[in-house]
């Protein structure tokens, strides 16, 4: 239990990123970063992969179509990030502009090595501008190991902060029982399931491990159809269609330690949920 922090708003932003558009993905998450600021948010969560968009044509491209993986992971290259870089900067300084702690889903460059691998992680950038640190995911699932590599248990801590220990998983990882009792062995009272799972299946999940974890979950997906790619990513038509063809429609919370929802689940639009948190109540 963490004894100095009061009760306090978080956010969860439901957005749709600027598929495959780094510098255009990290302007949205400032101004939303803002925009929950001005609302008294003192932690705002973005979905799993915001910057620049969660690879989808993985489940949708022909193993035998090298010519347009090639293509999709060139771009998917480009509007990747490294930690730190001019974009975490941008980021770094919307987040001390606003005094909020901000925790985003983003494709890292491995600059540690040849900088040609990537991560999906969870980039913490605390109320001062400061980078607390990052979460790489263990095991990306399925279609997704065509893009990322494998993280490590180096990235599990949960951070000790003003308002409570910040810690979580992304998407699939939270069905990994060991991953999970390493957050709640550290005490963490605020746990963030960035992801991609919007099935009806996810809701009962966060609730679920809020309720098993006794903390406050706070799980945060992409809104996006197919009309908000962008005509010039490669194999765009062939992919994708129009407004009814859902990439994912969201499923958006903020559940309590008893596993209640205090908002949400958003689905099918774009916005911000917001709930009061009391660090004080977890574990």
């Amino acid at each position: 239990m963490n004894p100095h922090a009061a009760p306090f708003t978080v956010a969860a932003a439901q957005s749709a990123p600027i598929f495959l558009d780094r510098e255009k993905s990290i302007d949205l998450a400032c101004d939303l970063i803002h925009k929950a600021a001005k609302e008294n948010a003192r932690l705002i969560v973005f979905p799993e992969a915001f910057i620049s968009g969660y690879p989808d044509w993985v489940w949708l491209v022909p193993n035998g179509n090298t010519r347009l993986l090639d293509e999709l992971y060139k771009e998917f290259v480009l509007n990747s990030i490294a930690i730190p870089d001019e974009s975490t900067q941008q980021l770094s300084q919307a987040a001390r502009e606003a005094g909020i702690f901000v925790a985003i889903g983003v494709h890292e460059k491995n600059i540690e090595s040849s900088g040609s691998s990537l991560f999906n992680t969870i980039l913490y950038i605390d109320d001062q501008g400061e980078i607390l640190g990052k979460h790489r995911k263990l095991i990306p699932t399925g279609g997704e190991r065509l893009i990322w590599g494998q993280g490590d248990g180096s990235t599990l801590p949960a951070y000790d902060t003003p308002i409570g220990k910040l810690g979580g998983l992304l998407c699939w990882e939270n069905f990994m029982p060991l991953a999970r009792m390493a957050l709640y062995a550290q005490g963490v009272e605020l746990y963030l399931a960035p992801t991609w799972d919007s099935s009806d299946g996810w809701i009962g999940t966060m609730q679920h491990i809020a309720r098993e974890g006794r903390c406050y979950v706070i799980g945060v997906n992409s809104c996006i159809r197919g009309a908000d790619i962008p005509a010039e990513v490669p194999g765009r038509d062939e992919l994708y269609g129009g407004e009814e063809d859902w990439l994912s429609r969201g499923n958006t919370l903020i559940a309590g330690p008893s596993g209640d929802l205090l908002a949400g689940p958003l689905i099918g639009e774009t916005g911000i949920l917001y709930a009061e948190v009391d660090a004080r109540l977890a574990r």
